[in-house]
């Protein structure tokens, strides 16, 4: 039996925590299901336990089939398609006409200095921030003139996300999966894999706001994976995880992007995206200075040297000879 959602739900990610109280979502009292999917596809898994499992849940979960990811991929259709993409604050422009494609089955990087225009590209494409202009088409559905139908295909992963802090773990993901459509059994097994494949497999039972600031992003990255959507918006995926948590969420989204899924993250470590995105875009002051892959984007150089560049160079400290001459 499928659970029922009101016609006016809207994504967790879209909905103020205290909007809703924290006995809304029913607590979980079936026992989870542990199971593999009938078709699972199994692999060597010779990492770690939590390696394993996040090896466990691209494989058997989160992926669409093995043959469908192919076409996918071989189609290179363009999962989004910003075009034009404006938004104003007061007189401050914060993203300038903007536009980008980014194809099925491919990690696409957006990596700039602190107000570049990041945050608030990203909070339009998910239909959490309404645009001064522009469009944002994502799987073929414009995001604000069909949001429920869109949005049905973005698994979102805010910046500065609020969560639902009085719930447990279990709770949340409950309350995240159920709301996006999917049935008691399924969210129990999903919820179960996800938390042993971030680690998080003991901490399901506790109060969220009792979580380390890692540890709630990764519930809400969690909460973003649950319902297997098209594409996945991360805003600072790594910002505040652990090396081995991190390790293992790029475990995750790599295996999810080799089957056909996409990747839209944005990171202020060029080092993170140079080693894991396939694309790549610049962004300063609300414009995308360069976008292309890792390669044509670098061109001859680094891409460090590419990024300051084009941000008109790395500042040199001066005027600040007093900090040699110390107050002793």
């Amino acid at each position: 039996m499928r659970a029922v959602v009101p016609p006016n739900a809207v994504p967790p990610t879209a909905v103020q925590p205290d909007a809703v109280q924290p006995d809304a979502v029913p607590p979980i009292t079936s026992p989870p299901i542990t199971t593999s999917a009938p078709n699972a596809r199994s692999r060597p898994i010779t990492t770690t336990k939590t390696l394993a499992a996040a090896k466990t849940i691209v494989d058997d979960t989160l992926l669409p089939a093995a043959a469908a990811a192919t076409a996918v991929i071989a189609d290179r259709t363009h999962v989004l398609v910003v075009t034009d993409l404006t938004k104003r604050f007061g007189e401050t422009v914060a993203v300038d006409h903007i536009s980008l494609s980014v194809p099925a089955g491919t990690m696409f990087g957006i990596v700039g200095p602190h107000g570049a225009g990041k945050t608030t590209t990203l909070s339009m494409v998910t239909g959490l921030l309404r645009p001064d202009g522009g469009s944002v088409l994502v799987h073929g559905v414009e995001v604000w003139a069909n949001p429920a139908v869109a949005q049905r295909n973005i698994g979102a992963l805010p910046d500065r996300l609020r969560l639902f802090d009085r719930l447990t773990g279990r709770q949340m993901l409950y309350y995240a999966g159920t709301l996006r459509g999917l049935d008691a059994p399924t969210v129990n097994q999903r919820s179960t894999e996800l938390a042993m494949a971030l680690g998080l497999e003991d901490a399901l039972g506790r109060l969220v706001c009792d979580y380390s600031t890692g540890m709630a992003k990764k519930i809400a990255l969690a909460c973003a994976m649950i319902h297997s959507p098209r594409l996945l918006v991360l805003d600072e995926p790594f910002e505040s995880v652990d090396p081995v948590s991190a390790a293992n969420i790029t475990a995750i989204l790599q295996g999810y992007v080799g089957a056909g899924g996409t990747v839209v993250l944005s990171s202020h470590s060029l080092e993170v995206i140079q080693r894991i995105c396939d694309v790549v875009a610049i962004m300063v002051s609300g414009s995308v200075l360069a976008s292309g892959t890792i390669a044509e984007v670098r061109g001859t150089g680094s891409l460090e040297e590419r990024f300051l560049d084009l941000v008109a160079g790395h500042p040199q400290a001066k005027g600040l000879e007093w900090l040699s001459s110390f107050s002793d």
